[in-house]
This record gives structure tokens, sequence and C-alpha cells, in this order.
């Protein structure tokens, strides 16, 4: 039994990089790579790519040929659990959700989307990509007789809190929140926030410092002024 505890939050964060790039290879029918050809393209140490694959028991490479690829693949999707399909239910149904339970790529990743919620009469008992919209009313009933551990929010700040207390209470225990507020949960439940807006503002932020650096460093810029 593997335990998360033995690996740290960065690891975590670069696992699914890893995984990218080699299957990447795999598609392109490199079977082997050695460590220090990884770190080349991650940009780090041959060190740490060797204890990010010891922590999760992937076997040595040999000497002169590396690593076996599809070893690799196979220890960080076991590592990660995505062979292991975790149930997830949507709620709200609007722009988002409903983009959401339309996207398939989330089973590649372990995670099966089942049913959306909604308080909106117009999309209560509508059926999106196979997955029908239930009342949010139902919540409380149907939740635990699904099994389901992952609620996915995409809801407004103001309605979110208390939808959250009734998750709770269904015996949800991971939450990824794309609404734009902060979520009080009782200690033991994950919450994994995720707001697009302030994400967006990031981004522009370092799109204007970048422009603003490079006319700086520009005399044509500067004569233009």
């Amino acid at each position: 039994m593997k335990t998360v505890m033995s690996v740290t939050e960065n690891q975590l964060e670069r696992y699914p990089r890893y995984l990218s790039y080699l299957k990447k290879l795999r598609d392109e029918g490199v079977r082997t790579i050695s460590s220090p050809a990884i770190a080349s393209v991650f940009h780090c140490s041959e060190d740490q790519i060797r204890k990010d694959f010891q922590a999760i028991s992937v076997s040595k490479g040999k000497p002169k040929t590396g690593r076996d690829v599809q070893d690799m693949i196979d220890s960080i999707e076991s590592f990660l659990g995505y062979h292991n399909t975790n149930d997830a239910v949507i709620i709200g149904v609007g722009h988002l959700g409903t983009a959401f339970l339309n996207y398939q790529g989330f089973e590649k990743y372990g995670i099966h989307i089942i049913a959306g919620f909604d308080n909106n009469p117009a999309m209560i008992g509508q059926k999106i990509h196979g997955k029908t919209v239930f009342s949010s009313e139902k919540m409380e009933n149907l939740i635990p007789r699904l099994n389901v551990r992952i609620a996915i929010i995409t809801l407004p700040a103001n309605e979110t809190q208390s939808v959250v207390d009734t998750l709770v209470r269904c015996g949800i225990r991971a939450i990824w929140n794309f609404a734009p507020v902060h979520l009080e949960v009782p200690e033991g439940i994950i919450v994994e926030n995720l707001d697009l807006a302030a994400s967006l503002a990031i981004l522009s932020q370092k799109l204007a410092k970048q422009d603003e650096a490079e006319n700086e460093n520009d005399p044509d810029a500067e004569e233009g002024k």
C-alpha cells in the first residue's frame, strides 16, 4: 500500500508533467530514457529525477539504456490513482458546469462525472452527454446513495457556502471549487480552489510587466515616445 505522505507537494505537482512527457515519448516509439535526459528536459538535477521516481517505486534503469518508459508511465498512473475511477458530481450546471459535463477528458485521469445538480427548473431533468441534471433539493438523498466523494462546484459566490455545508453532510470528502469565495469546511475535507477571474488577472499583469520590460530594452521603442 502506497502512502502519499512519502512524497512532497512539489513532487505531487511534478508527476503529471512527467506523465505527459513520457506518454509523448511512448507515442513516438521511444522505449527507454535515462534520468539525465529527463532532467535536461525539465531543467532540474538528475538527483531530483532519481528521488522523484524512487519515491513511487519506479524500477532503476539499466546501464547505457536507461529506464523503461512504459514502466514509468504505469508506476506514475498507479501512484496518482489514474486507474481507479472516482465518481464526482457537478454542483451548478450553468455554462461552466455544462462544459464540464460534456468534457470527456476527466476520465483518463480517473475522474468519472456521473451527474449534475442545479436549482434552475429549465435545467432539471435534462441529460448532458448522458448525465442527468437533478434538482439541488435531491442532493442529500441522492449523493449518499451514489457513494460519491468528489464535488465540482461552479456556483455564484453567495450560494456556495450553504451548498458546501450540505455536501459535507452528504459524505463529500473532496471539493474542486470554481466559485470566487473562501470555503469553511471541517477538518479532513479536501478543497482545491481555482478562481478563474483571479488567474486571468494574474496572467494579464504578467503580460503587462513583460511588455514593459521589453520596451525598456528596446531603443526603437524609446525613440518612438
